[in-house]
């Protein structure tokens, strides 16, 4: 591994030129030396890449970008950044939603976690507890629970919140084996990278070693790609992957795929 103690965070950007904001990025890296980020420009069409490529000449030894050459949707924006960041042998990596509905202060509370439990991934949680600021609109929240439910019952695990854009991993071979291939899910594809991880713990006969953090600060921000319709595209993911992750010959290429890496 390379510089342990520095934490890297995926930031996939598809039109985001009115929302990104530079100075956040900014003072959080000023104030974090050995914190940087990697976005990744999902083939927007106004002047997200503009924006990010002059904010990373600003910040060129925390920041930099790289740029896909057309929309691949945030599940493989995410994967792509993922993969580079793995290769290149950072132990604490993860990624981040780019409107910054959970602050970026966030990621010391995330990473701490982390460290402290030694798990293998930390999901931030948007759970309304008292102490805590988590301002999300009503429907959204009942969507959510809805969603919830349906994923912990396709994961055989008891999540609380899967689709919270903050989650920081511990860099091992797990992680490689994950992020391989592409995601077969859009909007859901948070669900399915947990779902390749069960499926890990499972073979190798390893403790589910996943830890859900309440987020302290989250807040709803105008302006999100997701469309009520992608409600429905997602429970369908839900079952479909239920399925697919069942089959023999995909539980033998997940085996295969932790063999190659250890």
């Amino acid at each position: 591994m390379t510089k342990p103690d520095t934490i890297v965070m995926v930031v996939p950007c598809y039109n985001e030129a009115n929302r990104f904001s530079a100075d956040s990025f900014k003072n959080f890296l000023l104030s974090h030396p050995n914190a940087s980020f990697l976005f990744v420009d999902d083939g927007s069409t106004d002047e997200t890449l503009t924006r990010l490529s002059e904010f990373c000449d600003g910040m060129d030894e925390q920041s930099r970008v790289i740029s896909l050459e057309s929309n691949l949707g945030k599940a493989e924006a995410v994967r792509q950044g993922m993969l580079q960041l793995i290769d290149e042998g950072y132990q604490f990596i993860g990624y981040w939603d780019a409107d910054l509905s959970t602050p970026l202060d966030e990621i010391d509370n995330l990473l701490l976690s982390l460290k402290k439990s030694n798990a293998d991934v930390v999901i931030g949680s948007r759970v309304k507890l008292l102490g805590h600021e988590v301002d999300r609109r009503l429907y959204r929240h009942l969507m959510g629970r809805v969603f919830a439910t349906l994923a912990s019952y396709a994961l055989e695990l008891p999540v609380y919140d899967t689709q919270c854009g903050a989650k920081i991993f511990t860099n091992t071979r797990f992680l490689e084996a994950v992020f391989q291939d592409p995601f077969r899910s859009g909007w859901s594809f948070d669900v399915e990278m947990l779902k390749r991880f069960a499926i890990l713990y499972r073979i190798t006969e390893t403790t589910v070693n996943i830890l859900e953090v309440p987020l302290g600060h989250w807040t709803h921000i105008s302006g999100s790609k997701v469309k009520a319709l992608d409600f429905f595209y997602a429970i369908y993911d839900l079952l479909y992957m239920k399925s697919y992750y069942r089959r023999l010959r995909v539980i033998d290429h997940y085996r295969q795929l932790i063999s190659l890496t250890s």
